[in-house]
């Protein structure tokens, strides 16, 4: 049975680290503020609003992100693709529900002696700078020792200095062969705080979901009665012509 007291303590170190602010040396992104920013694992229900998130990427963000020039069909195949049984995806909402980052993290055959998992991630390019990418990497990380893997492998171009950079801060070793590189981050095994943390996580991020959802609804019928509103004063305003 689980002592209280280390409930407690484990929940206020993941409730900590869930507000602990980024630093990045991105361009106009020193020093940011403490911020929520709850990151929240996706299941196929979600598949189409992963699709409209790499859609739409720029072409040099996509380019990053897949290593190659992908075209609309090339991502919608990605997609059509992911294994979320096997495979966990995970997203940052803004306050109109749109994904602004999304990070899959592919585990590697059960069956090998050293279990491994592949992190890919992206960023919208109006969302750049606010440290979202390293927050995705740390939920990764949290899920992946959670989950009995001892290492988190990156494939990346090697001008891509953003995913390299977060990998470096992490402590992956980082090995460039032209323009491409590929960064391996040892985890260690999984432990109580680990596991309460995830939980923690979980939770906060699942009811920050549900208000949002709320308050778009909120919204949505408030502007629509403004709308209707609007309607009948032009109306009223016409017929006393």
């Amino acid at each position: 049975m689980i002592a209280p007291k280390n409930f407690l303590q484990a929940s206020f170190h993941a409730g900590r680290n869930w507000l602990r602010p980024t630093r990045t040396t991105e361009e106009g992104a020193a020093n940011l503020p403490p911020a929520l920013v709850p990151i929240r694992s996706l299941g196929p229900a979600y598949r189409e609003r992963i699709a409209a998130h790499l859609l739409s990427l720029e072409p040099e963000d996509r380019y990053l992100r897949f290593g190659y020039a992908a075209g609309d069909e090339q991502i919608r195949r990605y997609v059509d693709q992911l294994d979320f049984a096997k495979d966990e995806i995970f997203g940052i909402y803004n306050r109109r529900l749109e994904l602004i980052a999304v990070a899959h993290l592919a585990f590697g055959d059960e069956a090998q002696p050293t279990r491994r998992a592949e992190f890919g991630v992206s960023v919208v390019r109006t969302a750049r700078g606010r440290g979202y990418g390293a927050r995705l990497f740390r939920r990764a990380v949290m899920h992946a020792r959670n989950a009995g893997v001892a290492e988190i492998f990156i494939h990346a171009l090697s001008e891509n200095t953003a995913m390299l950079r977060i990998a470096r801060k992490a402590g992956a070793r980082v090995q460039r062969d032209g323009s491409e590189s590929e960064a391996y981050l040892a985890l260690p095994p999984a432990d109580f705080d680990s596991r309460v943390a995830q939980v923690v996580e979980q939770h906060l991020a699942e009811v920050d979901y549900r208000l949002k959802v709320q308050a778009k609804q909120f919204w949505d019928v408030l502007g629509g009665v403004q709308e209707v509103r609007a309607g009948v004063r032009q109306g009223r305003f016409r017929s006393g012509q």
